[in-house]
């Protein structure tokens, strides 16, 4: 009988990134403490505010990453915490383009890493995205490299 793929937790988890990342805290509890208040940015319309997932320097077998491929992330990142959303993203009212979607504050997307307006909020990438940019929701930010 042949093997069922992904029927185990483990196939699963050899399946991950070739780069999973070893997390001494939770990454978006970390992101939320470097943040801090944002309660006074507001953003307009259809614009996504997400803080730009940042690696850490070891990877879950030890390998140290050096600084440079860490940098890298926050201008070539493709994964990030939404933080903050315009009144109207991911809000349909002339096509069905978020039709079932559902995309909340707290939530990794991931995005193009071209997309987007990069910004520091309190010492932390970030970007603006437009709602239409978003490509997606992921369960850990390590999911995809």
């Amino acid at each position: 009988m042949p093997k069922r793929i992904g029927s185990s937790q483990q196939e699963k988890e050899d399946k991950m990134p070739f780069m999973r990342m070893h997390h001494a805290e939770d990454p978006k509890e970390t992101i939320l403490n470097e943040l801090g208040d944002v309660s006074g940015i507001q953003l307009f319309n259809n614009q996504v505010m997400v803080a730009t997932y940042v690696r850490p320097d070891v990877t879950s077998g030890g390998i140290m990453l050096p600084g440079a491929t860490r940098d890298e992330d926050k201008y070539q990142g493709k994964v990030g915490l939404v933080i903050k959303k315009g009144g109207q993203a991911f809000v349909d009212t002339k096509s069905v383009w978020f039709d079932g979607v559902e995309v909340n504050v707290g939530d990794w997307i991931y995005f193009r890493p071209a997309e987007g307006w990069s910004l520091v909020v309190h010492g932390v990438p970030c970007r603006i995205l437009d709602d239409v940019d978003v490509r997606g929701v992921l369960p850990a930010p390590d999911v995809i490299w």
